[in-house]
C-alpha cells in the first residue's frame, strides 16, 4: 500500500492507493493560514508536519509518496531540526520591489521563470537577512523527507527545485550564477533527486517505510493526468489554478506570460493562476457571505448572470500570463441589486477567465482540457470553463489526481486516470466573446503599468 501525501497550501491529503492506483481510504487535516501583513502569507512548519501525522492516522502503507504546495520557502536549524522563522507561502508578495530590481532576461534564460515573489529565491534571499548560523534550506518536499528521516536525507525532486529561481532549467542543478546574485551557499541546500528516485527508508507514526515518488503537485497532476509526449496537458483547479503542458525533452524557452519548468519526466509549459479557489475562500472567511464552498455552485446557478458584476481576484498579485505583482483585485458593476448570488457567481466565472487567459497564450489550443482538483466537483464552474474556452472539459473521476500521481511515481505506473464527466460548450462563439471582452475591460482596471 502506498500512502500518496498530497501537503497543499490549506490542508494535507492523505490516499492509501494500491499499486493499480485503486483508494482505499483517505484523511485530510487542515492547516491554519497566517497574515501578518498585507501581503504577507505564512505557514507554520510544525504545522505543516503535524497536518500530515492527522491525515495519515489509521491508513495502511508500507511507501510513502509525496506531492506539496511547491514555492513555498522553509528555513531549518540543521542541529535541532526546528524551523527558524515561519514558512513563506508562495502567495506571499513581500518580495515584490526586489523582484522588481532583477534582469527579466536573465532569470528567464537561465530558469525559463520570470521574477515574480511567487518562487522561492526571493523569499530565502529575504530570510537569510533575518537568520543566520547552521541553516538548511528546502521547500515542503524537503522538509516533509527530512522529518520522515530524522534529519537524514536533505533532498529535493528537480521539479520541486526548478521552482526556486536558483536552477539552471538546462542542468537541473543549482547554478552559481543565481546563488550568488541571491546570496545562498550551496551548503543550505538540498541535494536534487529525480522525481521517480527510491530515497530509501523512513517512519512515519511509528512504522518504517520507503520513501518514493516526489513531485511538486502541478508536476504530479499532470503525470496523473496520463500527459506524457508533446502537446499533453491539463489544468489543476485548486487554491490556485494551474495549466501544464508537457514537452517531452524540450527545455526551450517559453512563449511570452508563460513558464518552462521541469516535469517528472521531461519538461513543460505552465500557466499560474495565483488566485482560484482562494477568491471563493475569501468570500467564506473574508466576507462571510458563504459558510461552505459548495454553496457556490448552487449560489451562481440561482441567478442568470452576474448582473454586470466582473470580479478580478488578484488578491496576490496576477500571475500567469500577466505577472503584475503589483495588481489588486477589484470588483466592478455593483448595483443595488447586486446580491451575494451575483458574487459567487462572478468569482466562479473569474476562475474560468483566467484559465483561458493562459489557454490562450499557449502556442496552440488543446482539441480538449484535462481538468481534475477539488473545485472540478463544482458543475457550474466547469461548465462555464467548457463555455469561454470553447472546448470540452474532460474532469478526472477522482479529484485527487495529484495525489495518485505522486502514488502512479511510486508505483512506477505511467496510466492516466479516468473521465469522470465531460462538459461540452452550451454558449456561442458570439456569446463566449462577448463575456471575454467584459473580463478583459475589468482587468485592465486590476492591472497596474509594471509587468511584463
Amino acid at each position: 500500500m502506498i500512502l500518496a501525501i498530497d501537503q497543499g497550501t490549506t490542508g494535507t491529503l492523505c490516499l492509501q492507493v494500491d499499486e493499480e492506483l485503486r483508494v482505499h481510504a483517505r484523511g485530510y487535516a487542515e492547516i491554519p493560514q497566517h497574515f501578518p501583513r498585507p501581503g504577507w502569507v505564512e505557514h507554520d512548519p510544525e504545522e505543516i508536519w503535524a497536518s500530515v501525522l492527522a491525515a495519515a492516522e489509521g491508513l495502511e502503507f508500507d511507501t510513502i509518496a509525496i506531492t506539496n504546495q511547491r514555492e513555498t520557502t522553509i528555513l531549518w536549524d540543521r542541529r535541532t531540526g526546528e524551523p527558524v522563522a515561519p514558512a513563506i507561502v508562495w502567495q506571499d508578495r513581500r518580495t515584490a520591489e526586489r523582484c522588481r530590481e532583477l534582469d527579466a532576461d536573465f532569470i528567464r534564460a537561465k530558469t525559463g521563470l520570470v521574477p515574480d515573489p511567487y518562487f522561492s529565491a526571493t523569499k530565502l534571499e529575504w530570510l537569510l537577512r533575518e537568520h543566520s548560523g547552521d541553516l538548511k534550506f528546502g521547500t515542503v518536499d524537503s522538509w516533509l523527507i527530512w522529518k520522515l528521516t530524522g534529519g537524514a536525507l536533505h533532498v529535493t525532486d528537480a521539479t520541486n527545485a526548478s521552482r526556486t529561481m536558483l536552477v539552471n532549467l538546462d542542468t537541473l542543478d543549482w547554478d552559481d550564477d543565481l546563488l550568488a546574485l541571491f546570496g545562498v551557499d550551496r551548503e543550505l541546500l538540498p541535494r536534487i533527486v529525480r522525481s521517480t528516485d527510491d530515497l530509501g527508508e523512513g517512519e512515519l507514526l511509528g512504522r518504517t517505510v520507503r520513501i518514493r515518488g516526489v513531485a511538486g503537485d502541478q508536476q504530479a497532476a499532470l503525470y496523473g493526468q496520463g500527459c506524457h509526449a508533446p502537446g499533453e496537458g491539463k489544468a489543476t483547479y485548486g487554491t490556485g489554478s494551474f495549466v501544464l503542458v508537457h514537452t517531452g525533452d524540450d527545455a526551450g524557452p517559453a512563449p511570452h506570460g508563460l513558464l518552462k519548468t521541469a516535469a517528472a519526466d521531461g519538461y513543460a509549459l505552465e500557466g499560474a493562476v495565483l488566485v482560484a479557489g482562494a477568491a471563493v475562500q475569501w468570500l467564506r472567511d473574508g466576507l462571510g457571505l458563504i459558510a461552505h464552498a459548495a454553496e457556490t455552485d448552487k449560489l451562481a446557478q440561482s441567478v442568470d448572470s452576474t448582473g454586470g458584476v466582473q470580479f478580478v481576484p488578484a488578491l496576490s498579485g496576477l500571475g500567469s500570463p500577466w505577472w503584475d505583482a503589483d495588481a489588486r483585485g477589484t470588483i466592478t458593476g455593483l448595483t443595488r441589486g447586486t446580491t451575494k448570488a451575483h458574487l459567487a457567481r462572478a468569482a466562479l466565472e473569474a476562475i474560468a477567465h483566467q484559465v483561458v487567459d493562459v489557454v490562450d497564450a499557449l502556442p496552440e489550443r488543446p482539441t480538449a482540457l484535462r481538468a481534475d482538483g477539488g473545485a472540478t466537483a463544482n458543475r457550474f464552474l466547469m461548465q462555464v470553463q467548457a463555455d469561454l474556452l470553447q472546448l470540452p472539459v474532460e474532469v478526472a473521476a477522482e479529484l485527487e489526481t495529484t495525489a495518485l500521481g505522486a502514488a502512479a511515481l511510486a508505483a512506477g505506473q505511467g496510466a492516466r486516470v479516468p473521465i469522470g464527466r465531460v462538459h461540452e460548450p452550451e454558449i456561442s462563439a458570439d456569446e463566449a466573446a462577448t463575456r471575454r471582452a467584459a473580463w478583459a475591460d475589468a482587468l485592465g482596471r486590476s492591472r497596474t503599468d509594471r509587468h511584463l
